[in-house]
């Protein structure tokens, strides 16, 4: 779900609609099971969080770069 959000801030650089602090919170969680991933040596569980934490992570940093705007 993060993906489409990610596009559409991309393009019209409006980022009204978005909580930081939920984006840190999911990031965090995220970044939790990438983490257990790697305790468990389980491939499919880093691959699809670390997927997920990184454009959660990019959605953040347009977050910070675009809030003035």
């Amino acid at each position: 779900a993060s993906m489409p959000q990610l596009i559409k801030v991309i393009k019209t650089k409006n980022v009204d609609d978005i909580s930081w602090l939920m984006l840190v919170i999911l990031i965090s969680g995220l970044s939790l099971w990438v983490w257990y991933g790697f305790e468990q040596d389980e491939l499919p569980i880093i691959l699809s969080n670390a997927f997920a934490a990184l454009i959660n992570t990019t959605l953040l940093i347009c977050y910070f770069i675009f809030k003035h705007k």
